[in-house]
């Protein structure tokens, strides 16, 4: 269990490989491409909430989202495989990559969602999901929006505290690559309603202002 919850180092990850991986451009729910280049205006913000197969679903059912993927970062490992994440070799966590009009949903509404959908004090698990591929992430790359995301988190950690919970443990980063995870995993809850889904919130609301 201990070796499952401890981040590898850089020098001990898997090697990966120089190819990315090759996955359908079209989103099944929006009806959008899922790579680059996307509209201009679009904003990008990466999370990690444990599985990413229900974070997913989340996002794509918000009005502004435009596009949502699947995939892995935070890690060393290039255009790693599920199962080299799944192993705690790589440093990479299932994260979801979220590009949204700024215009019509704000960041901090996006924040509002994570946080509470979720149980980001819980380190390297979600619920019995345990392992460094399931922790909570935050990555994006405008300082305004990293400031965003800060303000968030001591509002939410407030709140968090209030109710009985420990410290958020969220990562917090900039100047992470997303590598896009398998076909069979974009928009995976679209294609099978009844897979599983562990999303599960510590049920506080995001009451500070």
């Amino acid at each position: 269990m201990k070796k499952m919850t401890d981040m590898i180092k850089e020098q001990d990850a898997l090697p990966g490989r120089e190819n990315a991986m090759v996955i359908s451009n079209n989103h099944i729910v929006l009806n959008t491409p899922m790579k680059p280049p996307f509209d201009e205006g679009m904003a990008i913000v990466v999370l990690g909430m444990g599985c990413f197969w229900g974070a997913e679903r989340l996002f794509w059912s918000l009005d502004g989202v435009y596009t949502t993927a699947v995939g892995y970062a935070g890690g060393f490992t290039p255009n790693p495989s599920y199962e080299e994440v799944c192993s705690g070799l790589t440093g990479h966590t299932e994260a979801v990559l979220v590009v949204y009009d700024p215009n019509i949903i704000s960041l901090d509404d996006l924040l509002i969602l994570f946080w509470q959908e979720h149980d980001p004090t819980q380190g390297m698990r979600q619920g019995n999901d345990i392992g460094t591929q399931y922790r909570s992430t935050i990555y994006l790359d405008d300082e305004n929006d990293i400031k965003i995301v800060k303000s968030s988190r001591e509002r939410y950690g407030h709140d968090l505290n209030h109710s009985g919970y420990p410290e958020i443990t969220t990562e917090i980063k900039s100047n992470q690559k997303f590598y896009y995870a398998e076909d069979y995993h974009q928009q995976y809850l679209a294609k099978n309603p009844n897979g599983y889904c562990g999303l599960s919130g510590t049920g506080v609301n995001f009451l500070s202002k």
